[in-house]
């Protein structure tokens, strides 16, 4: 009996070393893939934001991150970049806005010039269905089917089967409506921001 008491104290010791070892492995990989991812992610991010405000040279002059709660009670986060162009003058702000789609979480980073009309948007991360719910990505760009851009959401945007006026994706309705929300919601955040509201925040000088 003592012999196998000692084999599974043994097991149990060699279990631990190596959970350890493998532990700390796994730590040293992150750390040396942090930084590279977090650099990958910022510049998409950059990217990002001169794609939906159509302007490839513009700073970032102020961030704001709002909260709003959904109809449901969810807390719900909004990041808001206000830019300007070279020169200074406003070209309007780039709003992260996230609600969750048929499969998941769906983030869209869209763009807004100074009177809330849609410059344009880009898909940040979703977990839709291949083929179907993915095309929003491109479905509700200009010239799509459920083109978007030009639209102002001071109305709320919906789909057609809904009594609105912006064509669902074939065959993906739900994912419709939650990236249709999540453009409204990226817009009601950017309308009660300080800025916009005008309560003393500086203000880059329009056109």
């Amino acid at each position: 009996m003592k012999k196998l008491e000692s084999s599974l104290l043994n097991m149990v010791l060699v279990l631990t070393g190596v959970a350890v070892i493998m532990g700390g492995i796994l730590a040293y990989v992150n750390y040396l893939t942090e930084g590279p991812i977090n650099e990958q992610k910022e510049k998409a991010l950059a990217d990002g934001i001169k794609k939906v405000l159509v302007c490839d040279d513009l700073v970032v002059t102020k961030t704001d991150t709002v909260k709003q709660n959904d109809e449901k009670g969810k807390e719900l986060t909004y990041v808001i970049y206000q830019t300007a162009d070279a020169k200074g003058y406003e070209l309007g702000v780039a709003v992260e806005s996230t609600t969750s789609g048929f499969g998941g979480d769906l983030k869209v980073l869209v763009g807004f010039n100074p009177e809330g009309i849609i410059l344009g948007y880009t898909l940040l991360e979703h977990a839709e269905t291949p083929g179907l719910g993915s095309k929003a990505d491109k479905w509700f760009q200009k010239g799509g089917k459920g083109d978007i851009i030009g639209k102002n959401p001071k109305e709320p945007l919906t789909v057609s089967k809904d009594g609105g006026q912006v064509d669902a994706i074939t065959a993906s309705t739900i994912t419709s409506r939650a990236f249709l929300l999540a453009i409204n919601n990226a817009y009601k955040a950017y309308k009660i921001t300080p800025a916009d509201a005008e309560t003393g925040a500086t203000k880059s000088e329009k056109r």
